[in-house]
């Protein structure tokens, strides 16, 4: 009853958006308008890296995903979703843990990432605290913050041990908003994120604030020894009005940490609402003014439900043709890009780069269609192909638009979201290595350099990264092997840089042993889109995985799989 009474409320919130969209469209036989301005698009001016879109599986709740269901949502051919990002119950009983892994391993194994969400602690965690005349509310016990820490580090070990890498865990669900589960207050949060949260072994999402509540988040920019212990900073979008979108605290005080959408449905969860149009072009409008606003992730609430990108049919929705706009197009590792973002009445524009293309995903909430022009500045482009969903159409394709100084006309049909995929022009950047020789390897985008900790030459030392000291421990020796590879050897000594124990899994670390020259000690350079720049792909892995500054820490390198991340971009700089 309380799950009910919980979406009944989320229901009202969100339904004065959905009644607003809804009165605010009418149909019919309008003469196409021209566009009012050009929607340009500057390649060369980047904002925030998209993680990716997905949605939630709750075997618990809803019944896991059938094999085919799983390979329609996280699949990328045709009549899938492309989904590329898992949302996982954390059960507060651990025999209960079993249920995830079967839909998170089939996930991973399609590229997606997975990360992990608690509800509850443990039973025997808890106490019951009178909150407003509510005497049955529940919190954590304060004096049970470790052993919670401990039950979070559990699951990411069982999944594990499982087959499945979390890329990340949640400290908690809705903290804001615990009626039928656990509160939190926001002194609780900064509390356990300061003293606990560092002894959590993967990537920490908080606080997962039912509504983009900034008083509950506020709190943890501004304490830096609870923010440096978050990697994820994590919200719903419930009821959030489009004008609170924007998080300026964040970007102020956010460096170096990732901003997602971890939970919404929008604009409704009425029964069998998935196919409701224009209703259904909301999301696409909704996930454009998430992605305007500089999150990274946009994650739906259950990915099978009637009113869900998948119906209980395991047919797509036309809600689900308007998240594939987004989804299918836009990959984990793109740029959003500048773009005009409304150049005309009703017209939404955002843009993004990645792959050699840019994809620009426009919708037209408007009742009249309209002609509009696109430029692209920044790199030229050979050829577009464009995907519509509309009334009458769903992710119809139309290849190789005609092209005009470097941009192309097309028709936006009322109530529709056309995807844009642009070829663009090669550029000539090296895919090899630089030449034999000593180096100091940088990351461009913390400006630290890879080094031996502590400067210290011994079998099984860390790597990290810190700024530059001139320290042999920051000098390396590339030599390029007969077989495409090369390795590094530090000057500290007979040592080399190695993957531990030649591991294949993600977060394995990174540091020095004796040099032999074995696979786990031989590396590749990958190509970037900018000159001199590239990732350091691993042999143990066939060039899957790569040298990797994690966000957890901004300090220790480790493997993980590639995609092209600023923290996992290295150049070359010779040692004079």
């Amino acid at each position: 009853m309380g799950f009910q009474v919980k979406r009944s409320v989320r229901a009202v919130l969100t339904g004065f958006l959905c009644m607003a969209m809804v009165l605010g469209i009418f149909t019919g036989n309008v003469t196409p308008a021209q566009a009012a301005s050009d929607a340009v698009i500057n390649l060369s001016t980047k904002h925030q890296e998209i993680r990716g879109f997905g949605g939630m599986n709750h075997p618990s709740w809803a019944g896991d995903l059938t094999a085919s269901q799983r390979e329609t949502a996280f699949g990328n051919g045709d009549n899938q979703l492309g989904l590329s990002v898992l949302r996982i119950f954390i059960d507060s009983n651990s025999n209960n843990w079993y249920k995830e892994v079967a839909t998170a391993k089939a996930a991973i194994a399609k590229g997606a990432i997975v990360f992990a969400t608690p509800w509850n602690p443990p039973d025997n965690l808890v106490e019951t605290f009178n909150r407003n005349g509510d005497t049955k509310a529940k919190r954590l016990r304060h004096d049970k913050y470790a052993q919670y820490a401990q039950h979070l580090n559990n699951f990411v070990t069982y999944m594990k041990n499982n087959g499945v890498n979390l890329y990340a865990i949640s400290m908690a669900n809705e903290p804001d908003y615990g009626h039928d589960w656990t509160w939190w207050t926001a002194s609780e949060i900064v509390t356990f994120l300061k003293y606990y949260a560092g002894s959590i072994n993967c990537r920490l999402i908080a606080p997962e604030s039912f509504s983009y509540n900034k008083s509950i988040s506020d709190p943890v920019l501004n304490d830096p020894q609870a923010l440096a212990n978050i990697e994820i900073l994590g919200t719903h979008l419930y009821g959030t009005s489009y004008k609170n979108f924007a998080y300026p605290l964040f970007q102020q005080k956010g460096a170096g940490k990732e901003l997602w959408m971890t939970e919404v449905y929008y604009p409704n969860s009425n029964a069998n609402s998935a196919d409701l149009w224009p209703e259904a072009l909301g999301v696409s409008e909704h996930i454009h003014n998430a992605m305007v606003n500089n999150l990274q992730t946009y994650v739906w609430w259950y990915i099978r439900r009637s009113y869900s990108p998948m119906k209980e049919n395991g047919t797509i929705s036309k809600r689900g043709y308007c998240m594939a706009q987004y989804s299918k197009f836009v990959r984990p590792g793109y740029r959003r890009v500048s773009a005009t973002e409304n150049p005309n009445n009703g017209v939404y524009v955002s843009a993004y780069t990645g792959d050699g293309k840019a994809v620009i995903v426009a919708v037209n909430k408007g009742s009249a269609g309209i002609s509009q022009k696109f430029t692209v500045n920044g790199q030229n482009i050979t050829n577009v192909d464009r995907y519509r969903t509309s009334a009458n159409e769903n992710l119809a394709k139309t290849s190789n638009l005609a092209l005009t100084d470097n941009g192309f006309w097309a028709y936006l049909p009322e109530n529709s979201v056309s995807t844009f995929v642009c070829n663009l022009k090669s550029t000539s950047v090296s895919t090899s290595a630089p030449s034999n020789g000593w180096y100091y390897i940088k990351n461009p985008a913390s400006g630290k350099y890879l080094q031996v900790t502590g400067n210290v030459g011994a079998a099984g030392q860390n790597v990290e990264a810190g700024y530059k000291t001139g320290a042999l421990g920051q000098r390396w020796y590339l030599n390029k092997l007969d077989n495409g590879y090369f390795t590094l050897s530090s000057a500290l000594g007979n040592y080399m840089l190695d993957v531990s124990s030649a591991g294949t899994a993600d977060n394995t670390n990174i540091g020095i042993y004796h040099a032999y020259s074995g696979e786990a000690q031989q590396f590749s350079c990958k190509a970037t889109s900018k000159a001199g720049q590239f990732g350091i792909m691993t042999k143990v892995t066939n060039g899957k995985s790569g040298l990797h500054l994690r966000v957890f820490d901004n300090t220790n390198v480790v493997q993980n799989g590639y995609w092209e991340g600023t923290n996992q971009v290295w150049s070359f700089e010779p040692v004079n």
